[in-house]
């Protein structure tokens, strides 16, 4: 387990769900990992402008974290999916309310 996750335990239960999921990019790449697996340059163009090493560090401590599972085929050149676990297919509600939340927010910002 990482450390800021170990850290947040210490606090509260969102900070554990901060620890996890916060950080630049990381929900946006399990939004888009709802949809089924993906290689890492189809995510790195869904989630956006979004520097790949940024982009590798995330996926990793989401990997390291137990929300994105990370599979390598032995092929040549060698082919990458990353994917949702089960535990982070249980951001499914969370992720969606965000999104709805966001997209009221902006709507609502435009109109002031």
């Amino acid at each position: 387990m990482r450390k800021a996750v170990v850290s947040a335990m210490q606090v509260c239960p969102v900070e554990v769900a901060v620890a996890v999921v916060g950080g630049s990019w990381k929900l946006t790449v399990v939004k888009n990992l709802l949809d089924g697996p993906m290689r890492f340059g189809a995510l790195g163009r869904a989630v956006g402008p979004v520097n790949p090493r940024v982009l590798t560090r995330q996926l990793r401590e989401l990997e390291a974290d137990g929300i994105v599972r990370r599979e390598v085929f032995a092929e040549v050149p060698p082919r990458v999916e990353y994917s949702l676990t089960e535990l982070g297919d249980t951001l499914r509600p969370a992720v969606a309310w965000l999104n709805e939340w966001g997209a009221r927010y902006t709507d609502g910002r435009e109109a002031l």
